[in-house]
């Protein structure tokens, strides 16, 4: 049966392993931090997220669409203002679909199941396109902009899949498609030929990144 989970949806794709900054200001959002807060033990402050397809975070409209697949998070900062909102900081844990979703409380609960990626091994030549690929990003893009990245990537395949595609440019939708793939080889076959259309684009037009064309916002909060 489906897992009942507060549930905060976003303008933004959130991947497992991934830490992320949210400033939270919308009264039922504010009120999922609360309930949150009254949980004793930290590692139960569980929330889930998926992207809005369609539509807006706050207002009284509100999502009018969202996908299907997300990421249950685990709330590890928070920092509380005298006006009532937060800047909190998340971290993503696992893959979850949500069944259903129920907006008639003081904020979102979804029924969500659990979503696990598949374990079959990943072939030696698909991690190191992967690698490769993003070895090349990464050096375009600090010419330009700085490195995105800090540190060794991760030996893990799966790990490996997350980091890329959480740190790869790219529009809401191909990152959605990143996150609904199966396993950590399809997902790293995806962004490997997403990373190289980037720097395609980028040696169109060499003064930009290629995430600065024609790309979907990302919201604050």
């Amino acid at each position: 049966m489906p897992d009942p989970l507060p549930m905060f949806p976003l303008n933004m794709v959130l991947f497992p392993g991934v830490s992320v900054p949210l400033t939270v200001f919308e009264d039922r959002y504010r009120a999922l931090i609360h309930h949150l807060l009254r949980i004793e033990d930290p590692a139960a402050r569980l929330f889930g997220s998926v992207g809005i397809r369609e539509g807006y975070e706050v207002g009284d409209h509100g999502a009018q669409s969202l996908y299907r697949v997300g990421c249950r998070l685990q709330l590890t900062d928070v920092e509380a203002h005298p006006d009532g909102t937060f800047d909190v900081i998340a971290v993503g844990q696992e893959r979850i679909r949500l069944d259903r979703l129920d907006a008639s409380g003081l904020f979102p609960v979804g029924h969500v199941t659990e979503l696990p990626d598949s374990q079959k091994p990943v072939a030696e030549t698909v991690l190191e396109q992967a690698r490769v690929a993003f070895t090349a990003y990464r050096a375009a893009l600090a010419d330009l902009s700085g490195d995105p990245y800090s540190g060794a990537l991760p030996r893990d395949p799966t790990y490996l899949s997350w980091t890329l595609s959480a740190l790869a440019p790219l529009p809401m939708p191909d990152r959605q498609s990143l996150l609904e793939a199966e396993s950590p080889e399809t997902r790293l076959i995806l962004v490997t030929d997403l990373l190289r259309s980037e720097l395609r684009a980028m040696n169109v037009i060499p003064s930009l990144p290629a995430t600065d064309v024609a790309r979907t916002r990302w919201s604050p909060n």
